[in-house]
């Protein structure tokens, strides 16, 4: 039974007018399911959506602050980069595997704002953080479940730099269908006008470091930005966690083996931050699946103690 053979959308936001997602081909395989804690909330997935990813993914509450999630894939060796000019993204990495653009096209169309790094923009220049532009053919359908989901047609385009040093010639800068907001400090706008033109949306957040957790609050109570998806890179996601500014991570977990002991260095998943042995912060497995010999991984962050 293909994707497009499961149920129709009849339950869950929109009922009756979600069309029902073709897919990557078939429907992920499903191990562990959500906590029964997520059971009677709202904002769960149409059925179509739900015959595909094996199971459901309800949105918490967002009434006090956004929701913010994060997406990597990772190699078998625990790499996220070839870090090598022309192949830095995470594409190589996953192999370029269907069923993990078709997981990054769900994660975006439930997104208010994608946030990323400078150096992400600068090594991905022609890339669009769109469901529509990482799994073209299921574009109608993840646009019907942002419109369902009263959300706009594409997610703010949010860039974190610190210096305000971005590339003019980024496609984002290009696209009049993309709401682009460059988050950034008071150092870096004054930069931003010469970089970036000053017709970018800048949202000020700390004098010298990028306070991120102010960032978050701005764009929720002044951009009505109810979940925030993460998308790189390593430092951004090492600064977000040190910050306690993550809820949940979806991470595919890639049987292609990257190494390391290059120059420059490739990075892991997680940069720039150095836990301390006794920590407290853990990950909680919230699902899992399968497709093929990729491992999908939703995981909660706690601190015990």
């Amino acid at each position: 039974m293909t994707a497009s053979d499961g149920p129709s959308p009849t339950d869950g936001p929109g009922a009756g007018a979600t069309p029902a997602p073709d897919g990557p081909g078939a429907p992920f395989e499903l191990f562990v399911d959500p906590p029964a804690a997520d059971e009677g909330r709202p904002a769960g997935l149409p059925a179509g959506f739900r015959h595909v990813y094996g199971g459901d993914w309800v949105l918490p509450d967002t009434t006090d602050g956004p929701y913010r999630y994060a997406n990597f894939v990772m190699s078998h060796d625990g790499r996220v980069s070839f870090n090598v000019p022309g192949h830095e993204g995470g594409g190589d990495v996953s192999g370029f595997d269907p069923h993990d653009q078709w997981l990054m096209g769900l994660l975006r169309a439930r997104a208010d704002a994608v946030t990323v790094g400078a150096n992400t923009l600068r090594t991905e220049a022609a890339h669009r953080w769109t469901s529509g532009f990482i799994f073209p053919a299921d574009e109608p359908a993840f646009a019907a479940l942002r419109a369902a989901e009263g959300r706009r047609p594409t997610p703010l385009q949010v860039f974190l730099t610190r210096s305000g040093d971005l590339p003019r010639d980024a496609a984002v800068f290009e696209d009049p269908d993309l709401e682009v907001v460059v988050a950034t400090t008071v150092r870096g706008a004054d930069r931003l006008v010469t970089t970036v033109g000053s017709d970018v949306r800048v949202l000020v957040a700390g004098e010298d470091d990028l306070d991120l957790t102010d960032v978050h609050r701005q764009l929720h109570r002044d951009h009505g930005v109810r979940t925030i998806l993460c998308e790189g890179g390593p430092r951004v996601y090492g600064a977000l966690l040190a910050a306690g500014e993550l809820d949940e991570e979806f991470l595919t977990v890639s049987p292609v083996i990257v190494g390391g002991g290059s120059d420059p260095e490739r990075p892991g998943l997680l940069e720039g931050v150095g836990l301390a042995p006794g920590d407290p912060m853990r990950a909680r497995l919230v699902s899992l699946r399968r497709a093929g010999d990729h491992l999908f991984l939703r995981t909660a962050y706690r601190r015990d103690g």
